[in-house]
């Protein structure tokens, strides 16, 4: 069980340097990730309810259901206990989540139209798509980087169950009311679509725990290494699937993504200040703000606007652009600490490995 912690973590640490390298497999070698992603798609056209929005599941959705299960078999009680011990913190979190990166993204996407860089066609292709990045809920690729910037986890794990939880609702709203200027928006159908994608298998996840209890303790060791893993892979095949859109306009939707996410983290630590946070409560919330659950992005922009290709262009970018930021931010966060702060359970850790190394070079 120490080994699989351990790879866990080299993982998480390294989750960076993976999204970029398989991105530029991907970039290189489109064919492998295409077919891949071409063979899986999972018919449930004989599902009662499901059946009738949603008659097959393809390969990105299929692997956002993976870390949506995950995080299902995870949740505990305790992580919305927080909800009613400290109400206030949790609010400001979903709120600034939402708000801030729906409000900033639909700003940049109308600059962006205004500029008509690309045509107009793919500036509202685009526009749309930062948009849906900017409302989509948290990743929980965040709950991780809060730990390595020992921010406040649990805080982090609770926004980001709310923020998913509250997607189906929240998400569809604030697409029509930002979006719908550039595209047709379906609340209905994207709220759907959102619920057989995300709540349905946070469910499952979640009954399984309830079902198997300790047996499944067993397996939650793996999770981590399951959802960073699936993680890589949806960055590898959105970025496969979109490789011409990326040569032709990655590069503006490279700096579009890159501005909503540097003013989300910004926005997102400022939002903690103003509201008296202490430090490790507003470095959770410049990671909760600013990284998005892309994977949802992608899955929704490729069943709704699959007649509009770019649409999952900054899904994809921000895909692997969180996953380069996140970890740079948080190493820059574990140096920066208040004076009162406690020791956080990878402080310890750390310490532990430290002790256990002069101990074996003493014995030496």
């Amino acid at each position: 069980m120490k080994t699989v912690n351990r790879f866990a973590d080299v993982l998480n640490k390294n989750l960076a340097l993976l999204s970029v390298l398989v991105a530029l497999f991907a970039l290189v070698v489109p064919s492998f990730w295409v077919n891949l992603a071409g063979s899986v798609n999972l018919d449930l056209s004989w599902v009662p309810f499901m059946g009738q929005h949603f008659s097959s599941l393809g390969f990105v959705n299929l692997l956002l259901g993976v870390i949506m299960f995950g995080m299902g078999m995870t949740l505990r009680a305790e992580d919305f206990a927080l909800i009613l011990r400290r109400p206030g913190d949790v609010l400001v979190g979903i709120c600034s989540q939402y708000v801030c990166m729906a409000g900033f993204g639909w700003l940049v996407a109308k600059l962006l139209s205004v500029t008509g860089v690309g045509g107009p066609e793919a500036c509202a292709q685009i526009a749309v798509g930062l948009v849906l990045l900017g409302c989509v809920p948290g990743g929980t690729a965040s709950n991780v980087v809060t730990f390595l910037a020992r921010g406040d986890v649990a805080l982090s794990v609770t926004v980001t169950s709310c923020t998913t939880l509250l997607a189906p609702v929240v998400t569809p709203a604030l697409m029509y009311a930002f979006a719908s200027q550039w595209l047709s928006i379906d609340p209905t159908a994207m709220f759907m679509s959102i619920v057989q994608v995300i709540l349905v298998p946070i469910a499952a996840g979640v009954i399984v725990h309830k079902i198997f209890g300790a047996k499944v303790e067993r397996v939650a060791a793996v999770l981590p290494i399951v959802s960073v893993g699936a993680v890589v892979v949806i960055v590898a095949a959105v970025v496969a699937a979109t490789r011409s859109q990326i040569l032709s306009a990655g590069m503006t939707a490279f700096i579009v993504v890159a501005l909503q996410n540097a003013f989300g983290m910004a926005l997102g630590f400022a939002a903690g200040k103003v509201f008296g946070m202490d430090l490790s409560k507003c470095k959770c919330l410049c990671f909760e703000v600013g990284m998005q659950n892309s994977a949802l992005g992608v899955a929704l922009a490729s069943v709704h606007f699959a007649a509009s290709p770019m649409t999952a262009l900054p899904s994809a970018v921000g895909a692997l652009w969180h996953n380069i930021t996140g970890p740079v931010v948080a190493t820059f966060f574990q140096k920066w600490r208040a004076a009162d702060e406690k020791k956080s359970i990878l402080d310890l850790m750390e310490e532990s490995i430290a002790k256990a190394r002069e101990e074996k070079t003493a014995a030496v």
